[in-house]
């Protein structure tokens, strides 16, 4: 994210400076949202650092215990998720809404993942949860209120409400990334103004 949005985590530590160590910390961030997404957060920390291809000691040295490793995957996805918002700025207005709404639905796959895990450890009102709401909000309202301004979109909606259709296709149990995706195609097509 820019430095002038929202930060999602003031409790996740910074990221390392040297390249070889920020490597490092990029690659055991990529192999724990893997085997997160595969296996749940209870997924082995030495799986981790295997697939990560550094030893335990290096993921340890990034993140101290599971919970360290849980909260910068969670904020990493709501990171990448907000910036996204920004790249499909350049699409028409429909297009990008609808692309950054199937983004959310792989941050929800996440969440779901990981938000029982954090949710023991650091509460509801964690404030990490906060600033990462406060930042989807951020991102998320300017694409729906330009596609409300250009007439592509009912007027009758807001990012709450849009959020909560989206976050309730996501969660359908049972059912492959692609019938999501299908199904996410058909609610959003409920969205769209007809005059």
């Amino acid at each position: 994210m820019t430095a002038t949005s929202n930060s999602v985590s003031p409790s996740v530590a910074a990221r390392p400076k040297r390249s070889d160590a920020r490597r490092n910390y990029e690659k055991v961030l990529a192999a724990a949202r893997d085997a997160f997404a595969e296996g749940g957060a209870e997924a082995s920390l030495e799986e981790i650092a295997r697939r990560a291809g550094v030893g335990i000691g290096t993921l340890y040295r990034n993140f101290p215990n599971r919970q360290a490793l849980l909260e910068a995957v969670y904020v990493e996805e709501v990171e990448a998720l907000c910036a996204s918002a920004t790249r499909l700025d350049n699409l028409p207005p429909w297009e990008s809404l609808v692309a950054w709404l199937h983004g959310f639905v792989a941050y929800i796959r996440t969440k779901q993942a990981l938000a029982p895990e954090l949710l023991d450890h650091l509460g509801r009102d964690a404030s990490v949860f906060r600033s990462c709401r406060e930042a989807l909000v951020s991102a998320g309202a300017p694409l729906l209120t330009h596609a409300q301004e250009a007439g592509v979109v009912r007027p009758d909606t807001d990012l709450d409400e849009v959020l909560q259709l989206v976050g309730g296709v996501a969660k359908i149990p049972g059912r492959a990334p692609e019938e999501i995706d299908h199904m996410l195609d058909i609610a959003l097509d409920g969205l769209r103004y007809r005059a």
